[in-house]
């Protein structure tokens, strides 16, 4: 089918503004975002996001997939945050099926998740400082980073698309040695935060392209949906980790980073600020790790462990048929959401009893937010749309879908 492009109708008389195309391919747009924007000289007068070019059908695919099968997909919505959509999608079957899950394997997902929230907003406070000349910050924020992926591809053998958590539990046990590698990252961090804000926070030119730049009121922030540091920034304390707590978050404890100015300077404050209290749940769920096991005892939902299938003709035929046939899960509809870097994650799934999810619909954070753009930059000058987008934080992989 063909792209359907937006336009924007002018009103007779109007000839002195244009028409301008930002995008789809422009580095600072992240991602493959087409902005229609119609400004008079340098002020932006209106402002049109075109999404669509990055579709993938990804929900439908989700559909015709044993549920098992469907987690691979969710690591490629948003390709920065994998383990959060792993979570989210992970919670809701469980949550179908009435899994209980063991301490220590809900203790696991709570620091990966924390380690994946840090990996997102690094990527998010380079690119952007990048996108505004600041370049030694994108170099310095990729090297911390880097230990991250590092960190993820010892506990599941992939850097980005880890699959790592499943129904019912985690892939693996974490393997010798990955605590202690965790908390020496988690011990060095924070003064790497202290060498990014050293560089911008009170930079006199990074203020200038951010402070009181491309505000957003608490009014709007909630009346078009906003969530995640884009709502917080903008004075509404709402955080899902406290406020509906989920996978043991109820145990630890941080503070929710808030600010009143609701400016692109508000948005990087409130981010790294974030940094900062995630890497204090990394090292909380260090300190008070339980044992034990990191799979539901439901062997038939969780695969067996292969010792098990080499002595045990039950734990090999389970294998065989969850592999092959799936299982069902019970039927019913659940709506489970999740705070990710950029807001509210959240999956609706509708079972039908049978081994693939009769329905899938994924409710993307950076869908919802990329709304605020046109409050953000009408009437602003045009080198403010850089600012204003990258102060959003957005992925196109979860917008288009």
């Amino acid at each position: 089918m063909a792209h359907m492009s937006p336009t924007l109708d002018l009103e007779p008389g109007q000839d002195r503004t244009m028409i301008l195309n930002m995008g789809p391919q422009h580095p600072s747009t992240h991602g493959v975002l087409r902005l229609l924007l119609e400004i008079d000289g340098e002020t932006v007068i209106r402002v049109l996001p075109d999404i669509g070019f990055l579709h993938t059908g990804i929900e439908k695919t989700c559909e015709a997939k044993f549920y098992q099968q469907v987690v691979p997909l969710t690591d490629r919505i948003d390709y920065l945050c994998p383990m959060s959509n792993n979570l989210c999608y992970v919670l809701a079957v469980e949550k179908l099926l009435g899994l209980e899950i063991p301490p220590k394997a809900q203790w696991v997902r709570v620091m990966l998740n924390e380690l994946t929230r840090i990996n997102s907003h690094l990527v998010w406070l380079g690119t952007h400082a990048l996108d505004m000349g600041a370049m030694s910050v994108f170099l310095y924020c990729f090297r911390e980073r880097e230990d991250i992926l590092r960190l993820f591809e010892l506990v599941s053998g992939q850097r980005m698309m880890t699959s790592y958590f499943r129904i019912g539990g985690l892939a693996l046990e974490p393997p010798i040695g990955f605590f202690d590698r965790v908390k020496l990252f988690a011990n060095r961090f924070p003064a790497k935060i202290d060498q990014y804000e050293n560089l911008l926070t009170n930079n006199p030119i990074w203020k200038g392209r951010t402070k009181g730049v491309a505000k957003l009121s608490a009014e709007d922030a909630v009346a078009l949906g906003a969530t995640g540091p884009t709502l917080r920034a903008s004075g509404v304390d709402f955080d899902l980790r406290r406020d509906m707590p989920y996978t043991g978050y109820e145990n630890f404890k941080f503070k929710v980073p808030v600010s009143q100015d609701g400016d692109v300077f508000a948005r990087y404050m409130c981010r790294v600020q974030e940094m900062r209290e995630s890497i204090s749940m990394v090292g909380q769920a260090l300190a008070g790790m339980p044992e034990g096991a990191v799979k539901a005892d439901a062997p038939k939902v969780v695969l067996p462990d292969r010792e098990q299938m080499k002595t045990q003709m039950e734990a090999l035929i389970y294998h065989f048929k969850i592999v092959t046939e799936g299982f069902s899960v019970p039927p019913g509809e659940v709506y489970q959401s999740i705070e990710s870097p950029r807001g509210e994650m959240a999956y609706y799934i509708v079972s039908d009893g049978t081994a693939k999810p009769y329905r899938v619909h994924m409710r993307t954070p950076s869908f919802v937010n990329l709304q605020v753009l046109q409050k953000m930059i009408e009437g602003r000058m045009l080198a403010d749309v850089v600012a204003a987008i990258g102060s959003i934080d957005i992925v196109l992989g979860e917008i288009d879908r």
